[in-house]
C-alpha cells in the first residue's frame, strides 16, 4: 500500500470526520446484524428480516433527493449535525425499547425505517462536504479510504454486535449504536471549513430538486457516471444481497458461508481501497476505472461464480470486492470533480438514487432467474451483458472516456435554470 493511499488522513479535518465516521459506520452494522438477529429470534420467520433489512435500505432512494436540495440550500456542516442527531434519536429508541421489552417487530421496523431516514437525508451532505476538507489531486484518495472505512466497519461491526449480543443483550449492541453516532456530533464541531455562501434561492424544494436532476443530465461526465452506476447496480451489485443465497443454495454452508463470503467481499473492499490511488497515480485514473469497468470487474464475478467450492468462492470475491470499491469510488469522484458547487450535493443525492433504486430491482430479478434457470448461469450471463454494455457505450467515443477525467469547467448555473443564483 503506497502512502498516497493515506495523504489525506494528514489533513486534521478530514481526518476527524473519516475516524469518526469509522466509529459510527462500525456502530451502524452492529445494529444492522443486532436487528436482523432480534426479529429472526423473534418470529421465527425469514420475511421479517428481509422486511427489516429493507426498511433501512428503502429511504435512500426515497429521501436522498430531498437531503441534497436541503443540503445545497443550508450550511451543510450545521445540517449534517441535524440529521446526525435525528439518526441518534431513533437508535436511542430503538435500544429503549428493547430493554423495556416493546421490541414488537413492526416497532423495530418503524424506528429503523425513520433512522433510515435520516441516514439518506445526511448523506449527500456528508459526500458534498468530502471535497471542501482535501485538495482536488487527494479526492481520489479521499473517496477511497471512505470506502476503505465502510468496508472496515463492515468487517469489524459483525463481530462485535456478535459479542455484544453475547455478554450482554441487544439493547447493548443497539446503544453502542446510538453512542456511536456523537463521534461524528463531536468531529463536525471540532472541524474547520471555509466560508461557502448560502444564498437563499427563490424557488420551492421540488423545483430545487428538478433542477439539480437537470443539472445532473446536462453535465456529461456527471450524467454519464449515473448512467454507468446504474448498469452496475443492474446486473453486478446484486451479487451482496445474493451472497447467503450462493452460501446455502450453491454451497450448502449455511450462516457460516454467509459470514465467510462477507468477510471476504469486506476484506477485498479495503484491499481495493487502499490499493486505487497508488494504481491510479501510476496509470492513471481514467484508464483504471475503465479497465475495472470493462475487464476486472465482470471477469472477477465470473470466477465467483464459477467457483466449485466455497473457499475458492471466497478467494474470488475478495478480488471481487476490490474491484467493486474501484468502480464505486471513481465513479463517485467523477461526481464530485464534475459537479457545480451549487448543485453538488442534490446531483450526489441523483447518483445515490440511481445506486439504490436500480440495485435492489437488480437483486429482485436475479434471484427470480436464478431460481428459475440456476444462479450461476444466470449471474454469469448478466456479468458478460455488463462488460458488452459497458464496452458498447465507452468503447466507441473517445470524448466519452475523456469526460471520467477531466474537471468540469462550468458552473452550468445559468443554463439550468434562472431562478438559481
Amino acid at each position: 500500500m503506497a502512502l498516497s493511499s493515506l495523504q489525506p488522513l494528514r489533513r486534521k479535518n478530514f481526518a476527524l470526520i473519516w475516524s469518526a465516521a469509522l466509529v459510527s459506520n462500525v456502530g451502524s452494522w452492529m445494529q444492522t446484524v443486532a436487528v436482523g438477529a432480534l426479529v429472526t429470534e423473534a418470529t421465527g420467520k425469514s420475511t421479517w428480516t428481509g422486511i427489516v433489512a429493507a426498511a433501512a435500505f428503502i429511504p435512500i432512494g426515497i429521501f436522498s433527493p430531498i437531503g441534497g436540495a436541503l443540503a445545497d440550500r443550508v450550511d451543510r456542516r450545521r445540517y449534517f449535525i441535524g440529521t446526525t442527531i435525528g439518526e441518534t434519536l431513533f437508535a436511542t429508541l430503538l435500544a429503549v425499547a428493547v430493554a423495556t421489552g416493546n421490541a414488537e417487530p413492526w416497532l423495530v421496523t418503524v424506528l429503523v425505517f425513520c433512522g433510515g431516514v435520516l441516514t439518506a437525508l445526511g448523506i449527500p451532505a456528508y459526500q458534498a462536504i468530502i471535497p471542501e476538507l482535501v485538495p482536488k489531486e487527494e479526492l481520489l484518495a479521499a473517496m477511497s479510504l471512505g470506502a476503505a472505512q465502510y468496508n472496515l466497519g463492515r468487517v469489524v461491526g459483525p463481530a462485535l454486535a456478535g459479542v455484544a449480543i453475547l455478554v450482554g443483550s441487544y439493547q447493548l449492541a443497539f446503544a453502542i449504536n446510538a453512542a456511536s453516532f456523537g463521534a461524528v456530533i463531536v468531529a463536525l464541531l471540532l472541524s474547520h471549513f471555509a466560508d461557502r455562501p448560502h444564498p437563499v434561492e427563490q424557488t420551492t424544494l421540488r423545483l430545487q430538486i428538478a433542477t439539480g436532476i437537470r443539472a445532473a443530465f446536462k453535465e456529461p461526465g456527471c450524467r454519464l457516471a449515473i448512467q454507468l452506476i446504474a448498469i452496475t447496480a443492474l446486473l453486478i451489485s446484486p451479487f451482496i444481497a445474493l451472497i447467503p443465497a450462493v452460501a446455502i443454495n450453491l454451497f450448502h454452508e449455511g450462516a457460516r458461508g454467509t459470514s465467510v463470503l462477507v468477510t471476504a467481499q469486506g476484506i477485498g473492499a479495503v484491499i481495493g481501497a487502499l490499493s486505487l490511488t497508488p494504481l491510479a497515480n501510476r496509470y492513471g485514473r481514467r484508464r483504471v476505472l475503465v479497465i475495472d469497468l470493462t475487464v476486472v470487474l465482470p471477469a472477477t464475478i465470473v470466477l465467483y461464480y464459477a467457483a466449485p467450492t466455497m473457499w475458492t468462492a471466497a478467494v474470488a470475491l475478495v478480488a471481487v470486492g476490490a474491484a467493486y470499491i474501484g468502480v464505486l469510488s471513481g465513479l463517485i469522484v467523477v461526481v464530485q470533480l464534475r459537479a457545480p458547487e451549487a448543485f453538488r450535493a442534490r446531483i450526489l443525492s441523483i447518483y445515490m438514487v440511481a445506486l439504490g433504486v436500480v440495485y435492489p430491482i437488480g437483486a429482485v430479478l436475479q434471484g427470480k432467474l436464478g431460481d428459475e434457470f440456476g444462479l450461476r448461469g444466470v449471474a454469469i450471463v448478466a456479468a458478460a451483458l455488463f462488460a458488452a454494455v459497458i464496452v458498447l457505450i465507452l468503447g466507441t467515443r473517445a470524448e466519452r472516456r475523456a469526460v471520467l477525467e477531466q474537471a468540469s469547467t462550468s458552473e452550468l448555473a445559468p443554463s439550468v435554470s434562472p431562478a438559481i443564483a
